[in-house]
């Protein structure tokens, strides 16, 4: 360490060569919204000087274009990628993404303490640094069986490693309220040996806030109006503005971005399928929106996907182009679209244009459990059967490319007893059915606006206990995509007229694939592409909505295996409006 210190500094003054030289380049100041040409000088693949006249062994021509720090996702579950840490590589850095904050409760709530060693060893030595927050909710709630559960014990050897940065969103806004033994243990542990504490604050108003700051929570990612952004402002949090598959709250909150407050802002992507990340990009993304979209300052976009990510963890050698800071820097061809040429990572270029230049292979072993997830309960028709024993049935109404949904009541046909799918109403049978420990448990109800005219979806992608989750016209197509999904551990599939016309295997932890990106990219377009076969119309993914319709802590009216729960009264209700 001596010795590389003395070196960056004989570097620094010119004394020394570097390593590698940058030349031509136009380097993004993030800490004086500046843009200036100078050289850059990397020496052991850290930044050692900036400016001209700097020489290195090995010189680079950036003919022009503009140099600036590698992105940063502020909060992201790499399972909802459907690929492993070391494939996600493949799919996030010819981004521009070099860092991430990620937090692995999705298959910590189906592993545990199993899961997040998986995640974190599968991480290891990768050109990506992954950077982890420790699941807080793990079940999230009472209201819904999950595969484990991590308490602080559980948790507390994990802040033993360097990459563990603190305490993931706390979505259990009761437990710290009423301050749980064990809540308050979590909250204690992260806030004394890591310092970091995610919050999770949907629907949770200004008085909340102050609730959650005095628990030492610092950020928030569920704002979806600028009002709850104002209140997270207010107390001191940083709004992380997520872009998503099934949540995009850009277009709401990115007008609240100003001169006076945009160091409290950051990006994340969350929850993002593959094929949207490789298509249109991870937190490049969110940057050329704000930009191309709401006219923000390309310079102040730069910031959200840099610095103010670095600074709000705690990342004191990301997030900016200056000496002693990593060397993770993008060739970019202008400030509008931002298309990526070049993705140097600690001094070596590891992307060309959208192309990983040496393709990631998967680092760890998968434990055999990881592999044998999805245990189910025997299954018939008659499963999704709901007895009509009322005129009315409670409903979940969902809203396009919104975790919100609202509760409403219905009157659908009865057949022999039963309750019937309704296609003039778009009202389609849903269940939830325990996967993890053969409970038994099946929860039922019904939901509308998929836009879907026939047929059965079904995943064991269910946020956030990832339950077996099926919504489909006709029972018996419900059962043929249920057992698929038995069949191949996990994944997603669709179903039309008792047939599989599309499936995507996902069976690691029935979250994710154990094939490379692309291979796993044809077989989720496949998927997809068979939406337009069951007659979709809509403007969102079915799948990545179904997948948040298990979510018992995001308003207002969910399912879990145990059935219907409304969180506006805080219990479980049942299917029939008596």
């Amino acid at each position: 360490m001596m010795e590389q210190l003395k070196k960056r500094i004989h570097v620094a003054n010119g004394k020394e060569k570097a390593d590698v030289v940058i030349k031509n380049g136009k380097v993004v100041n993030v800490f004086t919204r500046e843009v200036e040409e100078a050289d850059i000088a990397i020496i052991d693949g850290k930044i050692a000087g900036i400016g001209p006249s700097y020489e290195g062994h090995r010189e680079i021509d950036a003919d022009g274009k503009y140099l600036m720090p590698g992105f940063i996702d502020g909060h992201v579950h790499i399972e909802s990628s459907m690929v492993t840490p070391s494939r996600f590589v493949d799919v996030v850095v010819p981004h521009g993404v070099t860092s991430v904050i990620t937090d692995p409760h999705e298959i910590a709530n189906v592993a545990g303490k199993e899961g997040l060693t998986f995640m974190l060893d599968d991480s290891e030595g990768i050109p990506l640094d992954a950077y982890f927050m420790l699941p807080s909710c793990v079940p999230a709630t009472p209201f819904e069986n999950t595969g484990a559960a991590l308490s602080a014990e559980d948790l507390r050897s994990f802040y033993d490693h360097p990459r563990v940065l603190g305490l993931a969103e706390v979505m259990d806004y009761p437990s710290v309220a009423s301050t749980s033994e064990d809540m308050m243990q979590k909250l204690l542990d992260a806030s004394e040996l890591r310092g970091q504490i995610d919050g999770h604050g949907a629907g949770l108003d200004a008085k909340a806030m102050n609730v959650f700051r005095a628990a030492g929570i610092t950020t928030d990612h569920e704002c979806t109006t600028a009002e709850e952004a104002k209140d997270r402002l207010r107390r001191g949090l940083y709004v992380i503005i997520r872009e998503g598959s099934a949540a995009k709250d850009l277009n709401a909150l990115i007008p609240l971005v100003s001169e006076t407050n945009s160091r409290r802002f950051l990006f994340c992507t969350d929850d993002k399928h593959l094929d949207e990340l490789m298509k249109e990009g991870s937190i490049d993304a969110c940057v050329r929106m704000a930009v191309q979209d709401h006219g923000v300052d390309p310079l102040v976009a730069i910031q959200l996907a840099t610095i103010n990510a670095a600074e709000c963890f705690g990342l004191s050698k990301k997030g900016a182009i200056a000496p002693s800071y990593d060397a993770d820097i993008l060739f970019v061809n202008n400030l509008t679209d931002f298309a990526i040429t070049h993705v140097m990572k600690n001094g070596e270029v590891v992307a060309e244009n959208g192309k990983m230049k040496v393709a990631q292979e998967r680092v760890a072993e998968i434990p055999a459990p990881l592999v044998e997830s999805v245990k189910l309960p025997e299954i018939t028709e008659a499963t999704f059967d709901v007895q009509a024993t009322g005129e009315k049935v409670h409903v979940i109404d969902y809203a396009a490319n919104s975790l919100v949904t609202s509760k409403s009541t219905a009157s659908l046909p009865v057949k022999n007893g039963v309750f019937q799918s309704d296609h003039e109403q778009d009202i389609m049978k849903l269940a939830v059915i325990e996967r993890h420990k053969l409970t038994g448990n099946i929860g039922l109800g019904f939901i509308r606006g998929l836009h879907l005219d026939r047929g059965a979806i079904a995943l064991t992608v269910a946020h956030d206990s990832h339950n077996l989750v099926v919504a489909g016209y006709d029972s018996a197509d419900m059962l043929v995509a249920t057992l698929a999904l038995r069949d191949m551990q996990g994944g997603l599939v669709i179903v039309d007229k008792g047939e599989v016309l599309a499936k995507l295997p996902l069976n690691l932890a029935g979250l994710m694939s154990t094939v490379d990106a692309e291979e796993t990219l044809r077989d989720l377009e496949a998927v997809d592409g068979h939406l337009q076969t069951l007659g979709f119309d809509g403007n969102f993914n079915p799948f990545s909505a179904l997948s948040f319709m298990c979510l018992p802590v995001i308003p207002n009216l969910k399912l879990t295996d145990l059935g219907y729960f409304d969180m506006s009264l805080g219990k479980h209700i049942e299917i029939v409006a008596n």
